[in-house]
């Protein structure tokens, strides 16, 4: 059971999740055929194919055995966002804003009213300012389009969430 291995250095990652584990002799429930690789981006690229298309991928470095069988397999990569920081509404949420004339003098990018006077507070989930990225985001539909088993590294069709030199669980199908 090599597939099955648990990275402490990702355990931040999945707080709060749930997690069952089959073994190879659960027949009701197999999932033997799905691998997890850990994984660090190291950088965005593109490579051409025979035929001209031009395709571009994400480099990706692990300190797991890669094979040549991997090559076209389906993926779910799954990491950690960008941070953007803090952010007002109208880059975090897509508000439109205020007037810039009409009386307009220093708030053309605020949210404008929270809420009524009448339930006396504000609403869960109210679209505000606030702290931007830095969420856990799952990307499906990817493949691998490369492997080199040398330097341990293969090649993901598309982007991939996270900045550069940070951690990814790639989840082969």
């Amino acid at each position: 059971m090599d597939w099955l291995v648990f990275y402490p250095a990702m355990a931040g990652l999945f707080d709060g999740f749930t997690f069952t584990f089959m073994t190879e002799n659960n027949e009701k429930n197999k999932i033997l055929d799905e691998k997890t690789i850990k994984g660090k981006k190291i950088q965005m690229t593109q490579i051409f194919k025979e035929d001209g298309k031009v395709v571009p991928v994400t480099i990706i470095s692990t300190q797991d055995e890669l094979t040549q069988e991997l090559t076209n397999k389906p993926v779910t990569v799954t990491g950690l966002s960008k941070g953007k920081g803090f952010s007002g509404v109208m880059k975090r949420w897509n508000f439109k804003g205020g007037p810039a004339t009409r009386g307009q003098s220093d708030k053309p990018r605020s949210a404008g009213a929270i809420g009524s006077q009448t339930p006396g507070r504000v609403f869960k989930g109210k679209k505000m300012a606030g702290r931007m990225g830095g969420e856990q985001v799952t990307i499906k539909g990817l493949k691998i389009v490369q492997v080199d088993e040398g330097t341990k590294e293969f090649m993901v069709s598309g982007p991939i969430p996270g900045a550069r030199n940070s951690d990814v669980l790639v989840k082969v199908a």
